[in-house]
């Protein structure tokens, strides 16, 4: 079995994806995702963190959390979330596994770090084919840093393989 290390920053930053099992799109629900925002919030409630950047796809999520300082216990947390949405989800009736084992992490080391993971972030829906400019995917922080200016609505925006001009702004 292979000996999983993990680096544990105390009040670092953190890139995280968490798949679903055999990538079943549990979180196309409406019902799923606002339940995962709810055990996410509680789960912020009573373990803070900060969520940067998060992006929430059919099946599976990325996000970038910071931990508070002098504390490193994601796995906790992750333990929680996970562990909660199982059991919102078997009292629906179904009684397969959620999740795939573990989750992937990363520790963000640097500001160029920190810009590459959440701008793959917000970009993941386009990666997959789900919508073709980030700005159309609703299910993800893009739209608050639209908000504030970091973003335009054209960014990441993929040019349609049959046509010679961008298609993004006003389509």
């Amino acid at each position: 079995m292979p000996n999983y290390r993990r680096i544990r920053k105390p009040g670092g930053a953190y890139f995280f994806t968490a798949v679903t099992y055999a990538r079943r799109p549990v979180f196309k629900n409406g019902e799923a995702r606002s339940s995962l925002r709810r055990i996410i919030n509680e789960t912020q409630s009573r373990h803070p963190f900060y969520i940067e950047a998060m992006v929430v796809l059919p099946d599976h999520l990325h996000s970038i959390w910071t931990l508070p300082e002098g504390d490193y216990d994601y796995s906790k947390r992750w333990r929680i979330i996970k562990g909660g949405f199982t059991h919102w989800y078997r009292k629906r009736g179904f009684d397969g596994r959620i999740w795939q084992n573990r989750f992937w992490e990363h520790t963000i080391r640097d500001d160029k770090d920190f810009a590459r993971h959440f701008d793959y972030i917000h970009y993941n829906p386009v990666k997959h084919a789900l919508v073709n400019r980030p700005a159309k995917w609703e299910f993800s922080t893009f739209h608050k840093y639209f908000a504030k200016g970091w973003y335009s609505e054209e960014w990441g925006c993929i040019e349609p393989e049959n046509l010679q001009t961008m298609q993004c702004v006003g389509e």
